[in-house]
């Protein structure tokens, strides 16, 4: 709060005009239909070199992942682990699920081939799948209907194996027909009426490739596809991931001799789990953040958030507990208030988000003034160089690669970013946050490598001045002049 009565203090003495004009050099890049916010501060002092629109809301996209990692660290801790349990509950037994992101069928199996191991070849009664550390929506508000079939909207489920994820492929035919191959591992049914045809039927007919998706894990593809001299690689967000892992538990016990005298049942077992005889647990939650952050993984960020609901409540988490708990986790251990922020999910994918640019730049401060406990900032993509950053148009130039460190963030018309500019040592000198958001370029002026879209020239000379403040600790507000 004290940083932004500064700021606004600063803009009193220096005159509304010369705040404003502050974003005209990037802004006046993009189409006139786009909204902006822009923050670019010095992290040594709290004057900042661009603030424009930095109190309105913007949907943060990806960038919500810094928030929810902040959370998660002040929280869970460095080592903080999902474990998966296999035991005894009176007449029956439990498989105890806990949100693992990374939980894969490979895991489960080695589970029970433990237990074989320690001479249980029948399990008398039922064997129940846990599933009340999680209660109400796999899916957050606010996530669009139409992407749901595909693996970076996977549902954000207790019971997790494969990321919620099937890989597969489809082939083009010269009948004008397509086929498609899932590997028979995965328990998933899929069938196609999509058709083959040319670039220019394609165009005439205004005709793309379409999924659909059931609850019982049934697809079809549908529409058309450009006639291709290799497969299509797809992968397939698991619908019902209950289905797909009771499925998966009897595949298991069949091919391990493992006799089961009752039935695989999904929910919360008679009697709680007595005596846990095999445990599989993740790998830290560091190791975790650092996927999370760098490949921009949406499970990982949502199941993250439901254990915070579920370790901060003490009740089964849920994404509508899991983001109030980062708000109060946030405001009671960092002195962030993000009570005005809308919050809906952990990862960014709903379109019900909403943030500051402000907000943003407070858990940018956060983090930097305490990275020597928390290791954030190290797990950011690095421009040109790793994860999401790494092929982005407006980060190869020898200027601007490995000189920012940042979480990007892009959901339909938003293209946003938030991280650091690095000095030439590589250590964080300048925080900036850019919100772009209602950013439709005009498709007739298309992008050629002569011409690169309005995005990326105001990216580019963005990320330039940043890095020329970063290296050169040059002020950016000694150079503006307000506008006649």
């Amino acid at each position: 709060m004290l940083r932004t009565l500064l700021f606004t203090i600063t803009c009193f003495v220096l005159s509304a005009e010369l705040c404003a004009a502050q974003a005209t050099p990037y802004a006046s890049l993009l189409p006139p239909t786009s909204r902006t916010a822009l923050i670019v501060e010095q992290l040594d002092t709290p004057l900042r070199e661009v603030d424009t629109d930095s109190l309105s809301f913007y949907p943060p996209a990806s960038t919500m992942k810094l928030i929810t990692a902040l959370a998660a660290k002040l929280e869970l801790g460095d080592q903080f682990r999902f474990k998966t349990l296999l035991g005894k509950a009176d007449h029956d037994w439990v498989l105890q699920f806990s949100g693992d992101p990374q939980l894969t069928t490979h895991d489960l199996k080695h589970m029970f081939v433990t237990l074989k191991q320690q001479g249980i070849k029948k399990i008398e009664g039922n064997l129940w799948l846990d599933n009340s550390l999680f209660s109400g929506y796999e899916r957050a508000v606010g996530w669009p209907w139409d992407i749901l079939g595909v693996c970076y909207s996977a549902p954000s489920s207790v019971i997790v194996l494969d990321e919620n994820c099937v890989p597969g492929s489809i082939y083009t035919q010269k009948d004008g027909n397509t086929r498609v191959y899932i590997p028979e591992q995965y328990p998933i049914y899929v069938t196609t009426q999509a058709k083959t045809v040319s670039s220019q039927e394609q165009k005439q007919q205004l005709c793309d490739l379409e999924l659909r998706s059931r609850a019982e894990n049934n697809y079809r593809l549908s529409g058309c596809l450009v006639q291709r001299n290799s497969p299509l690689p797809l992968k397939f967000a698991i619908q019902n991931p209950s289905l797909y892992a009771t499925r998966i538990v009897y595949r298991i016990l069949n091919h391990l001799g493992i006799t089961l005298t009752g039935e695989v049942i999904v929910g919360r077992p008679p009697k709680p789990l007595q005596q846990a005889l095999v445990q599989h647990t993740s790998k830290p939650l560091v190791e975790l953040l650092d996927t999370m952050l760098k490949e921009s993984d949406n499970l990982i960020a949502n199941n993250v958030t439901k254990t915070l609901g579920h370790q901060f409540f003490v009740q089964a988490g849920s994404f509508a507990n899991g983001t109030e708990a980062i708000k109060q986790i946030l405001y009671a251990k960092a002195g962030i208030d993000l009570k005005s922020a809308q919050l809906v999910d952990g990862s960014g994918l709903s379109r019900n988000n909403r943030v500051t640019a402000n907000q943003m730049a407070e858990v940018l401060h956060y983090i930097w003034q305490h990275d020597a406990s928390l290791h954030l900032i190290e797990l950011l993509p690095v421009a040109g160089q790793s994860g999401t950053l790494k092929y982005r148009k407006s980060m190869r130039s020898s200027i601007v690669r490995g000189h920012l460190s940042a979480k990007s963030g892009s959901l339909y018309g938003s293209y946003n970013m938030a991280g650091y500019g690095l000095d030439k040592k590589g250590q964080p000198q300048v925080l900036f946050v850019q919100f772009v958001t209602d950013y439709f370029p005009d498709d007739d002026k298309a992008e050629t490598v002569q011409t690169p879209s309005p995005l990326e020239q105001f990216e580019e000379q963005l990320y330039r001045d940043i890095i020329q403040m970063s290296q050169q600790k040059k002020s950016y507000l000694s150079n503006i002049k307000p506008e006649s």
